[in-house]
């Protein structure tokens, strides 16, 4: 998984990387909270995450397919604006359904922007069933990621589809029109053929093109954010993948398991990178936004056990900050993939961690692990807003900040960031969303296949 992770990181770094300063500022302000800011309750300070979080997916969502933009910098909105995503537009159709429930937005409203996009994605270009990680907004056809990444992206497909999913469960019983977008979103899903991406091998594979076949080889093993394309593989009625793909591929023959321990808490899994310290907090987010960690294990490890302990590893290696970085502390926390800086000012996108930790925290990494860590998030939060002139913006908190470069803050926002904290503050709030995807009788038989308990 390594080179999975090298790989996207490289092309991501060339993406993301911008020689405009104009789109980051930077506050001369040493110690930027402010005192005379209003305290917010905890309920009032999730309230305010979800909603202002929320507008990413809504007011700044691709005009005309309404699906999740890949990234939106305020301050050039233009940039890039045609390019949507496929796993961050499953992060929005997730967005979507929490919104309508907090009313955020009727139902009415919700449902018509879901029809929107689900219509979006039955017309965009697919690759034996798959989406390509970047899709032009306007016409469906594929943006390659890479040269040779220009094919269907199993990965972000498999995140997209834990939206539809909920999508489907979420509409299955409404009117007449949301039966009918239940339907097409469980068509959609149904359709990626899992078992194409295995090269007929103990494996999945991340990537494949029309013209460079498997040419990229990238095995999907874990622990990292691929679980849930061995999750949806298994489930699927008519492309399904066998449960030794599972053990062999993901799992690695039972090599996943882990016996070390951090700051008394024990990993359980070997995560991708081989940092005993755990990798980028996304690896425990993006696959439980649908799939519950709650009760869920199997001959490997119980992942609630990872999760939680993950996220407590990569807050107690912030407290100890053995590199000495300005401002991390109990509510100055968490690393995870983000836009960036080096020491030197040169600006990118790196995955955070306590093996590649550049003094730059990103705040999706502790408000998605609410329901892993609910006090500690929330301090964070709490920081936050108390620094909100430097930190919230028109879509949510910004996307990275760092204390030890003079209060450094990329005023920037990607849709793979913002997602996951609308909706794992939700599953922690009332379990929405885990119950949604939990309720799928297609996932259901899926986890079962694969010896799993829940």
């Amino acid at each position: 998984m390594i080179k999975n992770i090298a790989f996207y990181l490289f092309i991501s770094a060339l993406f993301f990387s911008c020689s405009n300063d104009s789109i980051y500022k930077i506050s001369n302000n040493p110690d930027p909270v402010d005192s005379t800011i209003e305290k917010l309750s905890d309920e009032e300070m999730l309230n305010l995450v979800q909603k202002e979080t929320f507008k990413y997916f809504w007011d700044f969502a691709n005009t005309a397919s309404g699906a999740a933009k890949e990234r939106y910098h305020p301050e050039d909105p233009t940039l890039n604006q045609d390019v949507v995503t496929s796993g961050g537009t499953g992060f929005g159709l997730m967005s979507i359904i929490v919104a309508i429930e907090r009313g955020f937005v009727s139902r009415s409203e919700g449902v018509s922007r879901l029809s929107k996009i689900v219509n979006f994605l039955e017309n965009a270009d697919r690759f034996h069933g798959a989406w390509s990680h970047w899709i032009n907004g306007n016409t469906g056809k594929v943006i390659p990621f890479s040269t040779k990444d220009n094919g269907g992206d199993l990965v972000e497909t498999a995140f997209l589809v834990q939206g539809l999913i909920c999508v489907k469960e979420y509409l299955k019983n409404g009117t007449t029109t949301e039966k009918a977008i239940s339907l097409k979103a469980d068509q959609l899903w149904k359709g990626v053929e899992w078992n194409w991406y295995t090269q007929n091998k103990d494996a999945l594979y991340w990537h494949w093109s029309p013209n460079f076949d498997f040419d990229i080889n990238l095995k999907l093993t874990g622990y990292n954010e691929v679980m849930i394309t061995y999750i949806l593989g298994a489930s699927s009625p008519d492309y399904s993948i066998t449960k030794s793909t599972y053990e062999s591929g993901w799992a690695s023959n039972g090599s996943i398991k882990n016996s070390n321990s951090q700051y008394g808490f024990p990993l359980v899994l070997k995560h991708a990178g081989g940092s005993n310290f755990g990798g980028p907090l996304f690896f425990s987010h993006y696959s439980f936004l649908g799939l519950n960690p709650k009760n869920l294990s199997d001959q490997y490890g119980n992942y609630w056990d990872v999760a939680v302990n993950h996220t407590k590893i990569n807050r107690q290696y912030c407290i100890s900050n053995p590199k000495n970085y300005k401002g991390y502390g109990v509510d100055v926390w968490g690393l995870t993939a983000s836009y960036s800086r080096n020491s030197d000012g040169s600006r990118g996108y790196a995955a955070h961690s306590p093996s590649k930790d550049l003094g730059v925290i990103s705040p999706t990494a502790a408000i998605s692990s609410t329901p892993y860590t609910p006090i500690e998030s929330l301090q964070v939060m709490h920081y936050l807003y108390q620094n909100k002139d430097e930190m919230l913006g028109v879509a949510g908190f910004y996307d990275a900040f760092s204390p030890e470069y003079d209060f450094w803050v990329t005023k920037t926002y990607l849709a793979i960031d913002q997602g996951p904290q609308i909706i794992m503050i939700e599953n922690h709030r009332t379990g929405l969303l885990w119950n949604l995807f939990m309720q799928n009788e297609d996932v259901k038989k899926g986890l079962t296949k694969l010896g799993f308990s829940y």
